[in-house]
């Protein structure tokens, strides 16, 4: 049987393990991207510059050889290409060798520990960077060509004076290691080969349910749910971290944040008709360091076509669409988690004859709260409105997504 090992060349030459270095000279055929080749083009052996699994395995498949090695950079274990090429190649006598990682390689030059470190890498990938610096004190970030694309996201959230260690090419001749904010990101050039240190002293990996209502930002005529009934909608929705979530009638955007905060590997989608509220969600996003909502300014059910499938729905205003719209989530996904909160007497009876008619049978919980407030020396309470709640969905018979 063939015999292949997939090979962590480490950061270069000069950090190439003994272990890995004696595979490249027992191998009869060397695989790997060009610059890994030349790292050992002295050994004069058949090579070829192939690294995608489905190249590799047909080459392997037609040569006559017996021992392969197959070159990839850092490490094997660390957002490496040896993970498709070890699903590739199972019919073979397949092993593998670790490598010097960036990881090790960059903290040892901070002369820092990592294992208290957050690892996310943006090369080729999308995902929310954001939350990540904003939950973790140290986020490793490996980079492709978007390190002002990453430090603008930052900024957007608020983020743009955290600590930023930068290291360029490392392993190589070219290598440089300095010191920035992460605001300085967007006027940077940055190689090819970059990866990122935050250091955020005041992360906040916490998860709450019905924050302060005096922490976020209002104004005048534009609607909040209360932090009493934020709690109630986030324990009725079950918000897990990766969720995709709608905020339907966001107001002022104290739905939408908790959600965010909730659904942290996840998004949010915040629907908001009045164009001066969808810039005060936005506000109150940055308070909090949010990265992972994006405001829809449209009516709903019309603009909820163009959103992905959703896992949890908060309905805090229909405009008067209210079965249109739970109708609209259904058709996304029909085992969505709903919550409706309803203050007047007729949209409790249409969010009633809504579910009926989807074939719902929702929970419903009537909440009463009242609130104390001074009166010369004593105090009293003040009743608010009551607010009826409806949960419902969130079936476990499977459903379809679009």
């Amino acid at each position: 049987m063939k015999r292949i090992t997939i090979i962590g060349m480490g950061l270069g030459i000069d950090s190439i393990t003994a272990e890995a270095w004696k595979a490249v000279e027992q191998a009869d055929v060397l695989l790997g991207a060009p610059r890994l080749l030349e790292l050992c083009e002295d050994l004069a052996k058949p090579s070829y510059p192939y690294y995608l699994p489905g190249d590799v395995k047909s080459l392997i498949a037609q040569h006559d050889a017996q021992e392969f090695a197959v070159l990839v950079s850092g490490d094997v274990g660390f957002y490496s290409a040896a993970a498709g090429l070890i699903d590739a190649l199972t019919e073979y006598d397949l092993c593998s060798i670790p490598g010097i990682s960036t990881v090790n390689a960059f903290f040892a030059k901070l002369k820092l520990p990592w294992q208290d470190a957050e690892f996310v890498s943006l090369h080729g990938r999308n995902m929310n960077i954001v939350d990540t610096v904003r939950r973790s004190r140290l986020t490793f970030c490996l980079t492709g060509n978007n390190a002002r694309e990453i430090g603008s996201a930052l900024c957007q959230a608020g983020l743009g004076h955290i600590k930023t260690h930068v290291g360029e090419n490392l392993g190589t001749m070219n290598e440089r290691v300095y010191e920035m904010i992460a605001s300085d990101l967007i006027q940077g050039n940055f190689r090819a080969l970059t990866v990122l240190l935050f250091i955020n002293d005041e992360y906040d990996d916490s998860v709450p349910a019905g924050l302060p209502d005096s922490s976020f930002i209002r104004l005048t005529g534009i609607p909040m749910t209360k932090s009493e009934m934020r709690a109630l909608v986030l324990s009725k929705l079950n918000v897990h971290p990766g969720d995709i979530c709608w905020d339907i009638g966001a107001g002022t955007g104290s739905v939408t944040v908790e959600l965010a905060l909730c659904a942290y590997r996840g998004s949010v989608y915040a629907v908001e008709r009045r164009e001066d509220a969808v810039s005060l969600i936005g506000q109150n996003c940055q308070t909090f360091h949010i990265g992972n909502v994006t405001t829809v300014c449209g009516q709903a059910p019309a603009v909820l076509d163009t959103l992905p499938a959703p896992d949890a729905v908060f309905i805090g205003g229909s405009g008067g669409e209210l079965p249109e719209i739970i109708a609209a989530v259904l058709r996304k996904n029909l085992n969505a988690r709903m919550v409706v909160t309803a203050v007047t007497i007729e949209t409790v009876t249409s969010a009633l004859s809504a579910f009926a008619k989807v074939g719902l049978e929702p929970e419903i919980v009537q909440i009463n709260i009242a609130r104390a407030k001074k009166a010369g020396s004593l105090h009293m309470m003040e009743a608010q409105n009551p607010i009826t709640v409806f949960s419902a969905g969130g079936r476990s018979s499977p459903g379809d997504r679009l």
